[in-house]
């Protein structure tokens, strides 16, 4: 059983079939669909995803993305850019079976990050929150269909991205005018929201967080199958929560390997830390291949083209050394 790479799901520069090339390329395995947020707003990890809303929709405003009436020319550049992405990433993955994974953001993190039009995030109105998670919904049910058609033998994973989850459940959401955080949102309304959100997906869901604090067990609890994360931001004290996960059959996305510009040790030295936490936990080496996915740290927007494309192959090699030597 060899353990799976792949990405998280950015990459610098805006050449759709040269990212796609790419992340085919270097995840054999386990390809995903590349985001290209340089080429600016609607690539931009929430302006994509606002794209995939259904009867909702948002334009550009100096502070971020604000709720529209009707659709305008961001939403459908949004929608023209992932339509090119999926063409490239089809003409790349003729014949492919396999996972293949797409991204796009959760309703927490949308809601913290989407303005009603007063300004304030929609995080602020329960209703607003319920109306968005599912106009997502239905948008991602369209997209998976999708994907589908275009590439039948994909096994195809859906990771969805909530960086602000954790400050969501504790209050740390700052507000339009930065004076104030709005209010934490109930543990259960959360969970019960992300549950709604993953079931429209009946294969793999996996969420992503390169924020300190991921909240495990709830992610569990509400039906995620992997969790992705920022593997240099864990503490000792998310052992236990962790332990169980794995336990449980939850795969770890781990981001072993830095996704800005730095100098890369050796492959087996990236995976050091997951050993360590296996020994810690008393879990045994050979479910190592199997429970973990190596990934880098978060995505790769920011790193240089050359980089990205390093940190790529590293990531292939670092999961391939965790199935050689799991000890």
């Amino acid at each position: 059983m060899s353990a799976a790479a792949t990405g998280v799901g950015s990459l610098p520069g805006g050449d759709a079939r040269e990212a796609a090339k790419t992340v085919t390329g270097s995840f054999e395995e386990f390809p995903h669909l590349a985001e290209l947020p340089a080429r600016g707003p609607g690539a931009d990890m929430i302006g994509r995803s606002l794209g995939l809303l259904v009867d909702m929709y948002a334009h550009v405003e100096p502070s971020g993305w604000r709720i529209s009436d009707r659709p305008g020319r961001d939403s459908k550049r949004a929608r023209s850019w992932l339509g090119e992405d999926l063409d490239a990433l089809e003409e790349f993955t003729q014949g492919y079976t396999g996972k293949l994974k797409v991204q796009a953001v959760g309703p927490w993190t949308l809601a913290g990050a989407l303005e009603l039009h007063g300004g304030e995030a929609m995080l602020q109105d329960p209703g607003a929150c319920r109306d968005l998670a599912g106009s997502l919904a239905e948008g991602l049910r369209e997209h998976l269909a999708d994907v589908r058609k275009r590439i039948p033998g994909a096994d195809v994973v859906l990771q969805l991205d909530e960086p602000s989850l954790t400050a969501v459940l504790l209050g740390r959401v700052r507000s339009a005018s930065g004076y104030r955080t709005y209010r934490a949102v109930d543990r259960q309304v959360v969970e019960g929201t992300l549950r709604d959100v993953f079931a429209v997906h009946d294969g793999d869901v996996v969420v992503h967080s390169c924020a300190p604090e991921v909240p495990f067990a709830l992610l569990r609890r509400a039906g995620a199958t992997g969790v992705s994360f920022d593997f240099s931001l864990l503490t000792e004290r998310e052992d236990d929560a962790i332990g169980e996960a794995v336990e449980g059959g939850t795969k770890l996305f781990a981001g072993v390997v830095p996704g800005t510009d730095a100098p890369l040790s050796d492959p087996g030295g990236s995976v050091m830390g997951v050993r360590k936490l296996w020994r810690r936990l008393g879990l045994a080496p050979g479910t190592l291949a199997e429970s973990v996915v190596v990934t880098p740290s978060c995505g790769l927007a920011g790193a240089s083209p050359t980089y990205a494309r390093a940190v790529q192959a590293h990531c292939v090699r670092a999961a391939r050394s965790l199935a050689d030597n799991p000890e």
